[in-house]
């Protein structure tokens, strides 16, 4: 999987994750587990992760973002219309919580994670084959109905994996080196992003069968790219959930064995840092939602722009991924995950307010447009690996998997009220796209509220961070 964040692609989320003292760090595996794996078999799986990262990566190109936001306009879909199938795969997050439940019943996260995210990638290569079909016999509000079951269908699918995968990754990732190794695997991630989006808009837009048929083409690359990365998993080290969670217990039982573990639900409703951090992820994803997957479809429809030159700008904001999330990593070992997520959160709070100047004129296509792309992924792609990492700070040892699943639940859940509330605001009267960004903007800033209150182990505040920002080097291990 690979980080989700922003665009019709992606509600904030949860898709790849760090950090450093095993005293104050909780979401870690016992001793006893950590011995099962030698320094040769926690190399070979960071590299079939990456591996996997970089084929799952053109496939959630192919299936979601602005190849998807284009076929979509294909059809005739409205704003409404996109909204909600934007908000679908964040209602099924809804799920995660059941998905949780049964993966943790499972004796092999790598068997589990192959057989129900396989189910669901193959759901969208019959899609393919009804979009090749359908192109040449058209009937366009049966292949949007089609599209709409294989959204549905898929993402009920993925909803029932994520939370184990999250936990495979935590399980199989050392701590120490998390925030370092997920930046270099989500530059991996970016890198092929930069090159692969611009050719599979190329594709589409140059394709003698027309932009369907291209998209047809390219989504069932997209799929084979996607069956190749769950292969790649096939070579990570594998956990079973029943010897990690036995473990884990007796760990914690030896500390306290008048302690017994409670019953989740109220575990969770006392847990008031990880209310909080729920408090902040769901605003800011509803507040995210509103507008990003609007974004594209501002490109493409309100100043009619080519697919090819969208996806250029798109190719840009990988770039910027790129280049800065290992930087990104660096810092978030070093100062910790909030204070990051704080201080970049401004940023990109007012970024929306941003658009409002664009429009089809040569300054705003070759110069402002660009840099609001770059922007856009030097500062989401910091949000999206800090939000993930701060999870797994905070979740504790028992149940990391449930907890993960509920913070997709509840953020999905808020993140498609608003994609849907987004669509339908501006289909209003007298409303537009750049009030929908204003109002994104403003409940932004809202959001990050909650986010001052949210306690992280060995996190620095911003106070004794500015003074030391000058001195931060790169190179520094």
């Amino acid at each position: 999987m690979v980080e989700p964040v922003a665009e019709l692609n992606e509600p904030l989320s949860l898709q790849s994750p760090e950090i450093v003292d095993p005293k104050i760090f909780q979401l870690v595996l016992s001793a006893k587990t950590a011995l099962k794996f030698s320094k040769k078999d926690v190399r070979s799986t960071l590299k079939a992760s990456t591996l996997d990262g970089v084929f799952a990566t053109i496939f959630e190109s192919a299936t979601t973002g602005v190849l998807l936001s284009n076929f979509l306009l294909q059809l005739g879909a409205s704003s409404v219309e996109i909204g909600i199938f934007s908000a679908i795969p964040m209602v099924v997050n809804l799920l995660q919580p059941l998905g949780a439940y049964v993966a943790d019943r499972t004796t092999s996260r790598r068997w589990y994670n192959l057989f129900v995210f396989g189910a669901s990638r193959l759901l969208w290569l019959v899609l393919a084959v009804a979009i090749v079909w359908g192109s040449q016999h058209a009937d366009l509000h049966q292949l949007l109905q089609w599209t709409l079951l294989t959204v549905v269908a898929a993402s009920v699918l993925a909803a029932f994996a994520n939370s184990s995968w999250f936990s495979w990754m935590a399980a199989v990732v050392p701590q120490r080196l998390r925030g370092r190794y997920f930046g270099f695997r989500n530059s991996a991630v970016s890198f092929i992003s930069l090159l692969g989006v611009p050719l599979m808009g190329l594709g589409v837009s140059t394709w003698d069968g027309g932009p369907i048929f291209g998209y047809g083409i390219v989504l069932f690359v997209g799929v084979l790219a996607g069956m190749i990365s769950l292969g790649c998993q096939s070579f990570m080290g594998d956990v079973n959930p029943q010897v990690y969670k036995k473990d884990a217990e007796s760990d914690r039982l030896t500390e306290k064995k008048e302690k017994q573990i409670t019953d989740f639900v109220p575990s969770v409703l006392k847990d008031s840092n990880f209310l909080m951090f729920i408090l902040y992820f769901s605003v800011w994803t509803f507040a995210v939602n509103l507008s990003a997957p609007f974004f594209n479809i501002y490109l493409l429809k309100d100043l009619s722009l080519d697919v090819s030159l969208v996806t250029i700008y798109t190719s840009l904001s990988s770039g910027a991924n790129l280049l800065l999330l290992m930087f990104w990593g660096k810092l978030a070992d070093r100062w910790g995950n909030r204070p990051l997520l704080i201080a970049v959160g401004l940023v990109v709070a007012v970024t929306p307010l941003l658009w409002l100047g664009t429009g089809n004129y040569p300054f705003a296509l070759w110069v402002w447009l660009p840099l609001l792309h770059l922007l856009g992924g030097t500062t989401l792609g910091a949000i999206g690996l800090c939000t993930n990492n701060i999870q797994m700070e905070i979740a504790p040892i028992e149940q990391p998997s449930t907890y993960f699943a509920i913070a997709a639940a509840v953020s999905g859940v808020a993140g498609a009220l608003g994609t849907t509330a987004g669509g339908f605001l501006a289909e209003l009267p007298g409303m537009s796209l750049g009030a929908v960004f204003a109002l994104s903007a403003a409940v932004r800033l809202i959001a990050l509220l909650p986010l001052i209150l949210v306690r992280e182990p060995r996190s620095l505040s911003l106070r004794s961070i500015v003074p030391t920002f000058g001195s931060f080097k790169f190179n520094r291990g």
